[in-house]
């Protein structure tokens, strides 16, 4: 069942419909919410928060973007507001370099380029928990745009619309914690080298 099929029948009533729409997003809003809350209990309360929002609104909601954009944009504007009543005290920003310059020469190629992986070892499980620590540890705004476009699979337009990011800004999100992903995954494999 698709999305404009599951509106239809949550508006008239279809409370099933409406628990599979809870199956489908869940998850994701949960991991968005994960990204700018200090704890999973604090992200389950923005969660329920959000389908409170996402019932409230759906009379108002006039398909101008998909269904899942709006959710999707509802989770991350109270998550996003909530984390920062949460760290309040803690610094926001990281203004460290993406990739270290000492991998550079003076004329800005690549001293030290990035290593090749063992194909082999990518997808054993100890990596893969590698990564989704890596993936976990990226600033918010990083850890949502990577998790969209890397791991959901959206279009860089679909993420654009669904974080209020203009292309610009998206890729530098990407790049950057595509970047902290690579580095972490490059000091694994050289331990276990």
């Amino acid at each position: 069942m698709d999305d404009e099929e599951l509106l239809a029948r949550i508006r008239a009533g279809d409370e099933a419909a409406f628990n599979a729409l809870v199956a489908r997003y869940g998850p994701l809003m949960l991991r968005i919410a994960l990204s700018h809350t200090p704890s999973r209990a604090v992200a389950e309360e923005v969660v329920q928060e959000a389908w409170l929002g996402v019932v409230q609104g759906l009379p108002k909601f006039e398909g101008r973007s998909s269904l899942k954009t709006w959710i999707l944009r509802i989770v991350a504007n109270r998550a996003r507001t909530r984390g920062e009543r949460e760290r309040r005290s803690v610094p926001f920003g990281d203004d460290r370099p993406v990739v270290d310059p000492s991998r550079f020469t003076p004329e800005g190629a690549w001293g030290v380029p990035p290593t090749e992986w063992p194909e082999d070892r990518l997808l054993q499980a100890e990596t893969l928990e590698r990564v989704n620590a890596a993936i976990d540890r990226l600033p918010p705004r990083q850890q949502e745009v990577l998790v969209l476009r890397d791991v959901e699979g959206w279009q860089p337009a679909e993420v654009g619309e669904a974080l209020n990011l203009t292309d610009g800004n998206q890729r530098v999100l990407l790049h950057r914690a595509r970047a902290k992903v690579r580095e972490e995954l490059e000091r694994y494999f050289q331990e276990a080298a």
